[in-house]
């Protein structure tokens, strides 16, 4: 193997760890949004847990974060809670700083 394919091997290696773990976080962060979410839809418990499922699901309907977006901002308008999708997306960007460092710690 050429110098020039190892350092191809590792390049590739490091692509597919950092989508791995941009992957991992999006997903930490969705479950934590999906529980905050639970929280101001006065959703406890097992139900709080399977509802932060819920928004993890979500996210697979298609690219990007409008699908969880659309979901949050569905399930508050159906319950009348008052809270902007300025303030959603405020929270996103929250808690994907935390579950990215929760994902590079390991946790």
């Amino acid at each position: 193997m050429s110098e020039f394919d190892k350092r191809q091997e590792g390049f590739e290696k490091k692509y597919a760890l950092d989508e791995e773990q941009k992957f991992k976080a999006e997903a930490r962060r969705n479950r934590l949004l999906g529980l905050w979410a639970a929280e101001k839809l006065g959703i406890t418990g097992d139900a709080a847990t399977a509802y932060a499922k819920e928004v993890v699901a979500a996210d697979f309907e298609e690219a990007g974060d409008a699908d969880v977006l659309r979901k949050i901002t569905g399930d508050f308008a159906a319950k009348n809670v008052a809270i902007t999708e300025q303030a959603i997306r405020a929270k996103m960007s929250e808690l994907i700083a935390v579950a990215a460092a929760e994902v590079k710690a390991g946790k």
